[in-house]
């Protein structure tokens, strides 16, 4: 490695992009284009970035496994931060293990953590923790002590254990401190902001207030009758009956919990649970259908009586009743929470960490847009959606699926 290379290195390892690319802006042999690259997603222009990472790759000789390696990590980077999510997880793995056979454990880690974040992002926590499990960051620099803490914060974040998280929190602002890199002390103090945002919001007696989520998890834990509207289940501190495949029923439950103790009219859950204007017999007649299946499915958490005007919620073990909702709620507000996190989203990655189908992602960005609540950029595959953050609510903690459920 010559003396530019080396210094290239050291400048991008430091954050400084520009140090870097003063060194190797004018070269074109397979270690420069590779430096380039980097720095030019340090940069933020991810499309220049990509490529040259990619022409770094192929000028890399077949003997020159490690490099090229090292090329694949550097992609899988940069597609994570443009939100690509349907990268070949195969090939960093590949990567990851030819790293570690050669002895470069360094870049192996960062693999490793882009396969956790990919994983942390799309919502499958169980599989990033036992992809962490038992790593152990130490012999790294303070730059990689910092991402390892981050990720453990992001996971405990979404376990609701705001202790661990808190924890995880303090070493990787100690690490970034010590690494000096400002890019990474500022995701670090983002993520501390997170856990002094409203995470949820508290609907109880026909009062309002927003939840930190330390307080969230101390109402998960607690006693109470919980209709989770984040997860659409309910659950008291013994059981959890899931209801997300049945919305008419939750619908109904959440409208039962927003009025407890009172009962609810009868046209009052119609129009609510069916959308319905004006009832008429064979409305009410679902609703009985309905409300028959409700009393089935929550039987071990409590009744549904039927009242002279409606039906009332009836817990059996818990002494309150209260949902559990979203900060800000309204249509497509699933999609909302992943572009709030300020970065730019292919519809294909919204596609995988929503669970849907591209083409309903599609319609729903469309009427985002012409809401004027998102905005698209690029072209066809290179197309991007995003939306500037909300102020002062804790954007990524709206996942689907943000709540443990057991």
């Amino acid at each position: 490695m010559d003396s530019l290379i080396a210094a290239a290195a050291r400048a991008l390892a430091a954050g400084d992009p520009l140090g870097a690319l003063n060194r190797v802006a004018l070269r074109d042999d397979a270690p420069a284009l590779a430096l380039r690259g980097i720095a030019m997603a340090q940069l933020g222009d991810l499309v220049r970035a990509k490529a040259l990472v990619r022409s770094a790759a192929r000028a890399f000789g077949p003997k020159e496994a490690v490099a090229r390696a090292r090329c694949i990590v550097a992609e899988a980077e940069i597609a994570l931060a443009s939100r690509d999510l349907g990268w070949p997880a195969k090939s960093l793995d590949a990567a990851r293990a030819t790293l570690e056979a050669h002895g470069d454990h360094l870049n192996a880690a960062h693999a490793r953590y882009l396969e956790v974040r990919r994983l942390l992002l799309i919502g499958r926590l169980d599989e990033a923790e036992r992809l962490l499990d038992g790593f152990d960051p130490a012999p790294f620099p303070p730059a990689s002590s910092a991402a390892h803490e981050l990720i453990v914060a992001g996971i405990a974040m979404r376990r609701l254990r705001t202790k661990t998280a808190r924890a995880a929190l303090v070493r990787a602002g100690r690490a970034a401190r010590h690494a000096g890199i400002p890019g990474l002390t500022a995701e670090v103090e983002s993520a501390v902001r997170l856990l002094d945002s409203p995470a949820a919001r508290l609907i109880a007696r026909g009062e309002e207030r927003l939840l930190l989520l330390d307080e969230v998890e101390a109402l998960m834990a607690s006693k109470a009758l919980v209709v989770d509207a984040c997860r659409n289940v309910v659950r008291d501190a013994g059981s959890v009956v899931a209801l997300a495949t049945r919305p008419v029923l939750f619908n109904l439950a959440r409208v039962l919990a927003e009025a407890w103790p009172a009962d609810v009219p009868r046209d009052t859950l119609i129009a609510r649970a069916f959308r319905m204007k004006h009832a008429d017999e064979s409305h009410r007649a679902r609703l009985r259908v309905e409300m028959g299946r409700l009393r089935t499915m929550l039987g071990a958490l409590a009744d549904v009586t039927a009242t002279r005007r409606g039906f009332a919620l009836v817990p059996r073990r818990a002494s309150e009743v209260v949902v559990l909702a979203r900060p800000v709620e309204e249509e497509h507000a699933s999609m909302l929470a992943f572009l709030a996190d300020g970065e730019s989203w292919s519809s294909s990655a919204l596609a995988l960490a929503l669970g849907a189908s591209q083409r309903t992602v599609q319609r729903a960005l469309d009427s985002l847009a012409a809401a004027g609540k998102v905005q698209s950029f690029g072209r066809g595959r290179a197309r991007r959606w995003m939306t500037p953050p909300m102020p002062g609510f804790a954007t990524a903690l709206l996942l689907p699926t943000p709540l443990p459920i057991d």
